[in-house]
């Protein structure tokens, strides 16, 4: 292959490369000190097996893991304690065998600092193995059994943000893959965790690349890609690549060129465009250490369960690199290490330039722990006080992504989301070498970081907004298409009605024109409503109506109405309605009107002499109304019409009183009331009648019948407990003055106790009852004294 030097870069990796191979430049970058020969002076020690292993369920970007197994539970290594949730999401394994002490909210390694749900085991020291195999053929599995296998390995990016890998890996079968990558340049200072695995590990890597590629299939080749600061790694990986047809390209080593968008350009020269992924330009990228993972779990059969993870910076005493068990707290390296926290200026995961800052050692190690830093002050200063900006410029050509951090940096200040959108504040892979490069040490990484998670967030706000516009104008379709069908519906009834309206009047126009019907207007006792309509019209054309067959017709219509009322009265008191007092009280009218109906029958049907003479109630009625507008009424008659009146009135209301303390209906004080109201009207007209009448010492007060109790139909619910009623009231009549007291004390007690309950409900809830039933109380209370005192005088 040819070679085009360019520019000092190009002729650098030609010089690294051995087949001459094509390097291309990226813009930017910085050359910050590397520090990594401290680390890679021994080689991979395993980590002992912690007391407890803490499994945070987020371990990778995309949706948490959730939880499978319960408090108590007993585990084995390898076991997948918490499962995927959703496309881009990966479960998680016990790194060994133990029992679940806990499923909780506890500090994670993030840069938020945040709680998250994990589940925390216990180990047991046995380290003993679920059951699991591998394959050591794996041309013989397709590619949707070896991606979901790495799926169900849990296995995440190891070297970036944890992007799942399998996700990568599922391209369209129809999307041409010319170039697949493993990245292996570990750019960032003081971490060697791809350098030692290289190192040792090389045909590990070699077989996982092989299984990337027989998944990939790319058409034009497989690189793995390494800087040239890696001699020893390279070496390794060339030996172990020897007739695979997998090349090992070097290139100079530069920050960030381990940068995924970065990697691609130096490797193909192609740029992926912005917000755009690799594989739109033929492109797929693994990391090294994910590469081994997949190894494992291909051909050895095991979980994403531990990883390699550098311990390095002056304020530990031993620098080097573990595989340590997913799950162990960060302590259980450091004390193997010596960390000395008085020397510490802070303790990192990750690098100088892209980690952040720990506050605790007892943290738990997850899948993308590669580096745990403990620097000295001397090695990384703490942050110095930013200065104001000088519009240098460093930033913009220190950017390996072409941005402007400096006016970012201004958009970031200001909270000027639109305008950070536009310069494309998204594409930053916060590498952190504009901060690097600043002289007045602004931190414009954790600016950009911040304006990124607002910018998120009302992005999610603007969704969830839209999302409740859609159900609420749903809902609006939805209603008015129900009203629609109900307006159809009704239109539809409209014209069935007219149509037999229509075929009824015509009936009755033919009945009329036919000689032996002897009315027009024909009385339909199986349909009221058609009788009623024939009677309306033959009234409007001025036809002869029969009285008698007129009022027939009424009596039958209100004899159908109460015949319902009574159904639905009965349903009220079956189910302790609230409403039952009203049923009652619709019945009772209704059943005057039937019983007036009923007169108004007997008074048109021609009678026997002796029944015609007899008293006419309504004829008796109608001369008392005349009298009295006359002036010509006895007032006396009058009175005493009055007090008859009064006392039929408190007949009912007993019985409506009685029958609602007996179905415990809410309304009893406004009976109890009105029965009260009404006893007064009488004590009044009495006196009335009293003053009225000679005071003659052989006159006699008029008795007052108490009303005959009837026996009710026993298929009638509502005339029972009407009669029950009446019969309770007849009961309390015939009780002695102490024995009815007694009986009036108990009976108030417990409507007191009764009301006192729902005053304490009501101002519980803050219900608009609460005075009312507290007005009541009070009027309970003082008829309860009154009584009371009554019984003590007796």
């Amino acid at each position: 292959m040819s070679i085009i030097a360019t520019d000092k870069y190009t002729e650098l990796a030609h010089n690294a490369n051995i087949a001459g191979r094509e390097i291309f430049s990226i813009h930017g970058g910085i050359h910050p000190a590397q520090n990594k020969a401290q680390s890679v002076q021994t080689p991979i020690e395993q980590a002992p097996i912690p007391a407890t292993l803490t499994f945070p369920l987020s371990q990778h970007i995309g949706a948490p893991a959730k939880a499978i197994v319960s408090v108590g539970e007993c585990v084995l290594k390898g076991q997948k304690i918490a499962e995927a949730q959703g496309f881009v999401s990966v479960p998680i394994h016990a790194s060994s065998s133990g029992t679940v002490v806990a499923i909780e909210n506890r500090p994670i390694a993030h840069a938020s600092g945040f709680d998250a749900p994990c589940i925390v085991i216990e180990t047991d020291g046995k380290d003993t193995w679920a059951e699991h195999q591998g394959t050591k053929d794996f041309t013989t599995l397709d590619k949707p059994e070896l991606i979901n296998r790495i799926r169900e390995a849990g296995i995440a990016g190891m070297g970036g943000a944890g992007f799942p890998a399998a996700v990568k890996l599922n391209t369209r079968d129809d999307q041409i893959i010319e170039s697949l990558i493993i990245n292996g340049t570990e750019c960032e200072p003081f971490i060697t965790a791809d350098d030692i695995l290289m190192r040792e590990r090389a045909e590990q890597i070699i077989q996982g690349t092989l299984i990337l590629k027989h998944i990939i299939n790319p058409c034009i080749e497989t690189v793995i890609g390494v800087e040239d600061n890696k001699a020893e790694g390279i070496a390794a990986l060339r030996k172990a690549a020897q007739g695979t047809g997998i090349e090992v390209v070097s290139f100079p080593t530069k920050y960030p060129s381990g940068g995924e968008k970065q990697l691609i350009q130096i490797i193909t020269g192609k740029e992926v465009p912005s917000g755009g992924l690799p594989s739109q330009v033929g492109v797929v990228c693994q990391n090294l250490g994910t590469t081994v993972a997949i190894y494992k779990a291909i051909v050895l059969g095991e979980p994403l369960i531990s990883r390699i993870t550098t311990v390095t910076g002056n304020a530990v005493s031993r620098q080097q690199n573990f595989e340590v068990l997913l799950g162990s707290p960060m302590s259980t390296l450091l004390d193997i290490c010596g960390y000395d926290e008085s020397k510490a200026s802070r303790l990192l995961m990750g690098g100088p330039m892209m980690g952040f800052a720990l506050p605790s050692k007892e943290l738990p190690i997850v899948k993308t722990t590669n580096c745990l830093l403990a620097p000295t002050p001397q090695e990384l200063a703490p942050p110095t006080p930013p200065q104001a900006c000088i519009r240098c410029g460093l930033c913009a050509q220190a950017c390996p992504v072409s941005l402007l951090p400096q006016q970012m940096y201004w958009f970031s200040r200001a909270k000027n989301h639109d305008a950070l959108i536009n310069h494309n504040l998204m594409d930053c892979i916060e590498c952190g070498a504009c901060s690097f490069s600043c002289p007045s040490n602004i931190p414009l990484v954790q600016y950009y970081r911040a304006s990124k998670a607002d910018i998120r967030k009302a992005d999610a706000e603007t969704k969830k907004a839209e999302y409740s516009m859609e159900r609420y104008e749903a809902r609006l379709e939805r209603l008015e298409r129900a009203e629609a069908e109900k307006d159809a519906k009704r239109k539809e009834r409209q014209a069935k009605a007219a149509a037999a309206a229509k075929a009824k009047e015509e009936a009755a126009k033919t009945a009329q024109q036919t000689p032996d019907t002897p009315t027009a207007v024909s009385s339909n006792n199986d349909d009221p409503v058609a009788a009623a309509i024939a009677r309306a019209k033959a009234k409007a054309e001025g036809g002869a109506i029969d009285p008698i067959q007129d009022a027939n017709d009424k009596l039958a219509s209100l004899e159908k109405r109460l015949s319902k009322s009574k159904d639905k009265l009965a349903t009220a008191i079956e189910t302790n309605d609230e409403n039952v007092a009203a049923f009652q009280t619709s019945v009772e009218k209704l059943q005057a009107k039937v019983d007036d109906a009923k007169t108004t029958v007997e008074k048109l049907t021609p009678q026997a002499p002796e029944k015609a003479a007899a008293s006419d109630p309504v004829a008796d009625a109608i001369a008392r109304a005349k009298a009295k507008a006359e002036g010509t009424t006895d007032p006396i008659e009058e009175a005493q019409a009055k007090v008859a009146s009064l006392i039929k009135r408190i007949s009912k209301a007993e019985t409506k009183l009685v029958a609602a303390r007996e179905m415990n209906d809410e309304n009893v004080e406004i009976f109890a009331s009105s029965l009260d109201k009404l006893k007064v009207k009488l004590s009044d007209a009495e006196k009335a009648l009293d003053t009225l009448k000679p005071q003659d010492k052989d006159s006699e007060a008029p008795k007052v019948e108490v009303p005959k109790v009837e026996a009710a139909d026993p298929s009638d619910p509502a005339a029972m407990a009407i009669a029950k009623a009446k019969a309770a009231l007849a009961a309390n009549g015939a009780l002695d003055p102490k024995a009815k007291l007694e009986k009036d004390i108990a009976s108030l007690e417990k409507r007191i106790t009764n009301t006192q309950k729902k005053l304490t409900e009501a101002q519980e809830s803050g219900a608009d009852t609460a005075e009312i039933l507290a007005t009541s109380l009070e009027k309970l209370q003082a008829k309860l004294s009154d009584a009371q005192q009554a019984l003590s005088g007796l």
